[in-house]
């Protein structure tokens, strides 16, 4: 099949969504294993880089959602009743940037220890104020919400992909393994981008990279598809629902090109409809959420933009057509 340009065909097939059963550091939201099939489709091979949505802001003028002023009404609906509004000096524009700690963390649940909003962070400024995109145009774009790639999607003609197709392409045609080039956890600096070392006080570089790595850096898996583990996390069209998998189970059939949840549930964070974001990313580690792992999943809200999540696209085959 002639793929179009920076493209890979992705056949299509029956396969086990979620996670092996010899996987040790699954979680339960991964589970049950449930019949899929999906038909073939057009996939990115790598993720949508700065060069490649800079293309697209100068072509639309769009401003992504980190560049925006923020709207406090529309933050309360998603935060407790009764929060109070914090100072104007916080509410700017930004974003989401991990920093390390200075000491051992004993409660790795505790996200703030090293996430903190950035004022003036964004896929301009990935690294906060005064950084650049210069010298990583071949970097993956990143502080893309789900609003900032949908509106990619449309001005380039494509799609994000869904959940199960994102999964079915990871896997590369390899049957219940835990990565996309098997199961041997020794072979992972040489395959993805992760962090290697003390999370989050020290990263050893074992892979060459302490944050995102250029696209293409690290081998392909069976499909031609880079980086799909590890680098950045990676936006999927599907609502993220806990209850989602174990549905599709009880069922007890195969369950044909699945476009996800009707709805969203995630009983830790019930003031958010929350998306789904598959494949990890550089600060994925053994000790924390390995997520590097072909069935790892994780939901975050669409309206955020954070350091290490980016996206890739998919099409059809009709669609190419047109």
């Amino acid at each position: 099949v002639n793929a179009p340009n920076g493209m890979v065909w992705i056949p299509g097939g029956i396969f086990e969504q979620g996670a092996s059963d010899k996987d040790r550091q699954a979680l339960s939201h991964e589970k049950p294993k449930h019949s899929v099939k999906v038909d073939g489709f057009y996939m990115d091979e790598t993720e949508v880089t700065n060069a490649q949505f800079l293309k697209f802001i100068d072509a639309t003028n769009y401003i992504t959602t980190a560049e925006r002023a923020i709207d406090w009404e529309l933050i309360k609906t998603q935060l407790p009743a009764g929060t109070l509004k914090p100072h104007d000096s916080i509410l700017q524009p930004g974003s989401l940037l991990f920093k390390k700690t200075k000491t051992s963390v004993t409660n790795l649940y505790d996200f703030s220890q090293w996430w903190k909003w950035s004022i003036g962070a964004n896929w301009r400024q990935p690294n906060g104020k005064g950084s650049s995109i210069k010298g990583k145009e071949n970097h993956p774009v990143v502080h893309v919400s789900f609003e900032d790639a949908q509106n990619y999607c449309k001005w380039i003609g494509r799609r994000l992909p869904t959940e199960a197709e994102w999964e079915y392409a990871a896997r590369g045609g390899k049957k219940d393994k835990i990565y996309f080039w098997g199961d041997l956890a020794a072979s992972l600096s040489k395959n993805v981008n992760s962090w290697e070392g003390e999370f989050p006080v020290s990263n050893s570089e074992a892979d060459g990279h302490e944050k995102s790595a250029p696209v293409k850096t690290y081998p392909p898996n069976a499909y031609g598809v880079y980086e799909i583990s590890g680098n950045v996390w990676e936006w999927t069209s599907d609502w993220y629902n806990v209850n989602y998998y174990s549905e599709l189970a009880s069922k007890d059939e195969i369950t044909y090109n699945p476009q996800g949840a009707d709805t969203a549930y995630n009983p830790n964070n019930l003031y958010i409809s929350e998306k789904t974001i598959r494949g990890g990313s550089f600060l994925c580690n053994d000790s924390y959420c390995a997520s590097y792992r072909v069935s790892s999943r994780m939901a975050t809200d669409p309206n955020t933009s954070l350091e290490h999540l980016g996206f890739r696209t998919v099409t059809t085959v009709t669609a190419t057509e047109k």
